[in-house]
């Protein structure tokens, strides 16, 4: 029996250090694995926030990419709104710098990261498939540069609010945006499902985790706006799914014949 216990014990000593370290607090661990209190509803909460949190971060790392490779594929950037995309990045940036300054943990905000990488790529190929590479390369340069001051003790708290305050008509006017170019065109051009339904699920689930790590209702009621927006553009897709530019021309043929 002694060697049994010894043994379990060997086993979740590792498991513990992992679990302490990303999921859950020292006091959940010990409702969960030493008092078997498994429907601990504070805990259940921290916990699943803790998960989601993560998972939104790995999923973000992947979630632009069908879109660029959608873009690459077709050597086009058609339907994508470089206003939507600058109007994104500024958001991204201001939920980026709010949550450095304010030292929430990176569970709660890190896919911006990601997001901003794969954004700013996003810029540069509508720049680079619409004939103005050396546009393209200079737009990440001073993005860069802006962003590296941002995110440093240079830049006063108040900027930093003040951006976090704006995301929400950033969002609102960035999809609005990219709304308004689908419904002119009558397509959804170049647009990734998989990415904007993977987008629409994580801003989501960030309502929750936001509320649950930070408690900030700034962040929150940007996550709300945000699952709005992405929710018109998933719609969108959807009411265009079977239209596409070539269709849309080949109709055009059709009745000029």
């Amino acid at each position: 029996m002694a060697t049994q216990t010894e043994s379990a014990a060997s086993f979740m000593y590792p498991l513990k250090g992992f679990l302490l370290s990303y999921i859950m607090s020292e006091s959940c661990y010990d409702e969960f694995f030493l008092n078997f209190n498994f429907l601990h509803v504070p805990c259940l909460k921290a916990v699943l926030s803790k998960v989601l949190g993560i998972g939104i971060i790995l999923g973000s790392v992947l979630v632009k990419l069908p879109q660029i490779l959608k873009v690459m594929k077709a050597h086009s950037a058609e339907g994508l709104s470089f206003n939507s995309v600058l109007l994104e990045l500024l958001a991204i940036s201001g939920t980026m710098a709010y949550s450095v300054a304010n030292n929430f943990p990176f569970s709660a905000w890190g896919e911006a990261l990601f997001l901003m990488l794969q954004t700013l790529t996003i810029g540069l190929l509508i720049q680079h498939y619409g004939g103005r590479t050396g546009r393209g390369v200079l737009f990440v340069f001073v993005y860069s540069v802006l962003m590296t001051v941002l995110l440093s003790p240079l830049t006063p708290p108040s900027v930093v609010v003040a951006m976090q305050a704006f995301n929400m008509p950033a969002v609102v006017i960035s999809r609005l945006i990219q709304a308004a170019t689908n419904f002119s065109n009558g397509h959804t051009g170049q647009l990734s499902a998989i990415s904007v339904f993977l987008l629409f699920a994580g801003s989501l689930a960030r309502i929750f985790t936001s509320l649950q790590e930070t408690g900030d209702s700034l962040m929150a009621l940007t996550y709300v706006t945000s699952s709005s927006c992405n929710g018109i553009i998933a719609l969108q897709l959807l009411y265009y799914w079977n239209s596409s530019p070539q269709l849309k021309e080949e109709k055009k043929k059709k009745k000029k014949e």
